[in-house]
């Protein structure tokens, strides 16, 4: 249960469509009720696995539920993990990003109906949300790929709905201004780039939709690994863009996401809440 669904429930007591009773009975019961006896840690926030607090309460906090990030993670360890969370999770999916093929193998075993994209190095467990909101995830050169991947993968789990374009970088320009007029039918715009990064800047001179920058670590010796590409973005003349750190889609999906859904209308009764 996130802070969405907390709102729609106490929006129904303000309408008189239910009881303040039955409704604290339902957030009493909604993430603790599967699992509340296995991990009563649960209780205080948070599932105590002896080697990771595994944070139960984030999705009330942010309206997102907790990530794990499965980079240096023993792969036993991230089943347990993954495990913990999709007890307490509601109907949010568990996401996992930065897998490496040994986690991800196992994790394939351990974990029944468990999502793995390749490209990504994400995974997902459950259902995915209903998308609100529009992004769309530009990439200068397919050699951004895996990063807008992540971008696209994690979006979507956060209940966007991406759109790819790939390949439109300013060394063949003329790609990217015949998609421009696409623009506007999008909530942020995510603009992944390695070499020099560039992109973002003539994105951002070309509409006012907001753009979420992503340098890569793609590029020769003078790039340093994607330095070159953020201290461009971070200087970029164009107003209105924003700046992650190199290679981290995930931070702007997230931002993505969030921006996206709260730029919808809500249905009546909810405004606000997001």
């Amino acid at each position: 249960m996130d802070r969405m669904d907390v709102h729609r429930l106490l929006s129904r007591v303000s309408r008189g469509e239910e009881s303040v009773d039955a409704v604290l009975s339902k957030l009493v019961a909604g993430p603790l009720a599967a699992s509340s006896a296995a991990v009563p840690d649960q209780l205080d926030g948070f599932v105590d696995l002896g080697f990771a607090r595994v944070d139960t309460h984030r999705a009330m906090r942010t309206g997102d539920p907790e990530v794990v990030y499965g980079a240096g993670k023993n792969p036993k360890d991230l089943v347990l993990i993954v495990e913990a969370l999709r007890a307490a999770s509601g109907t949010r999916p568990v996401l996992i990003t930065r897998l490496s093929p040994e986690a991800a193998k196992e994790l394939r075993t351990a974990v029944p109906g468990i999502t793995l994209d390749e490209r990504s190095r994400c995974a997902l467990l459950g259902d995915l949300p209903e998308p609100r909101g529009r992004i769309a995830v530009l990439t200068a050169g397919t050699s951004d790929a895996p990063v807008a991947a992540e971008v696209t993968f994690v979006a979507r789990a956060m209940g966007a709905e991406p759109t790819r374009y790939d390949d439109v970088g300013v060394a063949g320009i003329h790609r990217l201004l015949a998609i421009a007029p696409e623009f506007d039918t999008y909530d942020c715009l995510v603009v992944v780039a390695g070499m020099e990064g560039a992109l973002p800047s003539v994105v951002g001179g070309l509409t006012g939709v907001p753009v979420v920058a992503v340098p890569t670590s793609v590029g020769y010796g003078a790039s340093f690994e994607g330095l070159t590409a953020l201290f461009a973005m971070l200087n970029s003349c164009a107003p209105g863009v924003v700046v992650c750190n190199i290679d981290n889609g995930f931070g702007a999906a997230v931002f993505a996401a969030r921006l996206a859904r709260r730029a919808q209308q809500r249905e009546p009764g909810v405004e606000g809440a997001r």
